[in-house]
C-alpha cells in the first residue's frame, strides 16, 4: 500500500505528539506542586522548569520512539545517498 505521507513522518508525529503530552503533564505538575507550596505561581519559571523535567524524561521515557524515528531518517537518507551516487556513475558515463 502507497502513503499519502513520506517515510519516516509516522515516526515523527508520534514522537513530537508524545514530546508535546509529556511536556504538558510536567507543567501541569509543576504548577500544581508550585500551587501547594506558595500561592503563586511564576509561570515563567514553570515554564522553564517544566521544559527542563519533560526534556530529561524524554530521553529515558522516549527512547524507543526517538530510536524509530532516528533508524527512518538514517534509511532515507542512505536511500538519497545512493540514488544521488548512481545519477553522479550515470552522468559520469555520458
Amino acid at each position: 500500500m502507497v502513503s499519502a505521507y513520506p517515510e519516516g513522518v509516522k515516526e515523527f508525529v508520534i514522537y513530537t505528539a508524545l514530546r508535546i503530552v509529556l511536556f504538558a503533564a510536567s507543567l501541569g505538575i509543576v504548577i500544581g506542586v508550585w500551587m501547594l507550596v506558595g500561592d503563586q505561581v511564576p509561570l515563567l519559571w514553570a515554564v522553564a522548569i517544566a521544559f527542563l523535567v519533560s526534556g530529561i524524561g524524554s530521553y529515558f521515557v522516549l527512547n524507543r520512539q526517538r530510536a524509530a524515528f532516528a533508524a527512518k531518517v538514517e534509511e532515507r537518507a542512505a536511500r538519497a545517498t545512493a540514488a544521488f551516487e548512481a545519477r553522479k556513475a550515470k552522468e559520469d558515463l555520458d
